[in-house]
C-alpha cells in the first residue's frame, strides 16, 4: 500500500504542472545532484536513465536491471522532500503493474516511458502497442491509489533521418498516448526545431515535454512555443562534466 507521503507528492506533481508553464524538472542522478537542485529552488525533480547509468558505471538503454534502478532511485527520493519522477526507459521488460508497483515502493510519483525497446534489439513499439502499455500504467496507478504522472515518450523524431517527415505519424502517436492516459508527452529530438515543437504543442491537449540544455537554451523560447514541461536528459550532467574538466585542467600533471 502506498504511503500517505507518496500520494501527497503525486498530487503535488500534478498541481505543479498546472501552475508552471513550463514546469522545469532538473534531471538528477544521485543524492548530491538532487539536493543541489532542491537547494537551488526547484519544486520537483526527474531522475534520468542516462545520467543515472553514467553515475553507476552502467550503460544507458536498459544497461541496468529494474531492480538495480530501483535500488539506486530509493536513496535519491528519500533525500529530498519534493516529488520525483523517474525515467524508466521502455519498462525493463516489466508488466505495467509491476513497473508501477516498483516505482511507488521506492517513493517515485512520476515516470517516463519510451517506445524504443532496448531489451528487444532497439525495436520501436507500434502506436497502439505503446498506447496499450501506457494504458496499463494508468490502470495500475489507479488501482494502487496513486496518481502517478505518466510522461509518454516517443523516439520517432530521433530515429528519423528527416524529423519533419514523421511529424504526422508522431502526432498520431502522441494523441494515442494522451487517449491512453498519459499526463504529458515527450517527443525526443526536436528541442532545437521551433516549427516542429510548435506543431506538436498545438496538436495535443496535455503538456509537451522538451529536452533542454541548461546553458545553451532559453526558458522564454520554450514558453513561447507552448512547451509545458522541461527536463535536461543527460545535458546537465554533460555540462557539469565540461565545467569540471576546465576547472581541473590547470591542476593536472
Amino acid at each position: 500500500m502506498a504511503s500517505h507521503t507518496t500520494v501527497e507528492r503525486a498530487q503535488r506533481l500534478a498541481q505543479l504542472h498546472a501552475q508552471h508553464k513550463p514546469l522545469v524538472l532538473p534531471t538528477v542522478w544521485d543524492v548530491w545532484s538532487a539536493r543541489t537542485a532542491v537547494d537551488a529552488g526547484f519544486l520537483a525533480l526527474t531522475i534520468g536513465s542516462h545520467p543515472l547509468a553514467d553515475s553507476r558505471g552502467a550503460g544507458d538503454q536498459e544497461g541496468q536491471t529494474f531492480e538495480e534502478v530501483l535500488a539506486a532511485v530509493r536513496p535519491i527520493v528519500a533525500a529530498v522532500d519534493v516529488p520525483v519522477s523517474v525515467d524508466l526507459e521502455a519498462g525493463y521488460g516489466q508488466k505495467p503493474a509491476d513497473l508501477i508497483a516498483g516505482l511507488i515502493e521506492v517513493g517515485g510519483v512520476g515516470l517516463n516511458v519510451e517506445d524504443t525497446v532496448h531489451s528487444e534489439g532497439g525495436r520501436v513499439r507500434g502506436t497502439q502497442e505503446h498506447a496499450s502499455y501506457v494504458a496499463g500504467l494508468r490502470a495500475a496507478a489507479d488501482d494502487a491509489g496513486v496518481p502517478v504522472w505518466v510522461n509518454g515518450r516517443t523516439d520517432l523524431f530521433m530515429h528519423a533521418r528527416d524529423a519533419s517527415a514523421v511529424l504526422d505519424e508522431a502526432i498520431g502517436r502522441l494523441r494515442a498516448l494522451v487517449e491512453a492516459g498519459a499526463d504529458s508527452v515527450y517527443p525526443v529530438g526536436i528541442q532545437d526545431d521551433d516549427e516542429l515543437l510548435a506543431a506538436v504543442t498545438g496538436a495535443v491537449t496535455v503538456p509537451v515535454n522538451s529536452t533542454a540544455h541548461p546553458v545553451k537554451h532559453d526558458l522564454d523560447r520554450f514558453r513561447r512555443l507552448g512547451v509545458g514541461r522541461i527536463s535536461y536528459g543527460p545535458l546537465l550532467q554533460w555540462a557539469l562534466t565540461d565545467t569540471v574538466k576546465d576547472m581541473l585542467k590547470p591542476w593536472a600533471p
